[in-house]
């Protein structure tokens, strides 16, 4: 559907601004379909992306300082959303063995469980197996030029 369709509007200044609304539905739509998915497991996205950062680091720790660079969207309070996780048993916590200050997190075998069942959907090829390849590289390589763009 098109954006005009999905904000009942048709005035946009230029291409720029439909653009611009078009990105930021486009974001808080995958967003949702996203938190809802995650939701199945009773899991936010961002714990979610936690989870996914540990399985990528699987078997050995991460700390709270790398799981926050490493997180999709970048939330402040880290050690909160690893309070949640601990408490649901999808990961565990220790001390780290080479700083005292820091605490080794580890993913469980159930969060490993839970990962394994929301994997697929959470890659959302349902939606994208209606863009080839080379349509998925030119979306890839236009929102990185916009990023570009933004930093300089």
């Amino acid at each position: 559907m098109k954006i005009e369709e999905e904000i009942k509007t048709d005035k946009f200044v230029n291409e720029q601004h439909r653009a611009t609304v078009n990105i930021v539905f486009t974001s808080n739509w995958i967003s949702h379909v996203l938190e809802e998915r995650a939701g199945e497991e009773q899991i936010t996205l961002q714990q979610f992306n936690v989870l996914r950062i540990l399985r990528g680091r699987h078997p050995e720790p991460a700390t709270n300082n790398l799981l926050k660079e490493r997180m999709i969207d970048k939330m402040p309070d880290i050690s909160r959303i690893i309070d949640r996780l601990v408490v649901k048993g999808l990961v565990s916590r220790g001390r780290c063995n080479t700083d005292r200050r820091a605490v080794d997190v580890r993913i469980t075998s159930e969060g490993l469980a839970v990962l394994d069942r929301l994997d697929e959907r959470m890659l959302m090829m349902d939606m994208l197996h209606r863009m080839t390849d080379e349509e998925c590289r030119q979306l890839n390589d236009l929102l990185d030029k916009m990023r570009e763009a933004a930093v300089r």
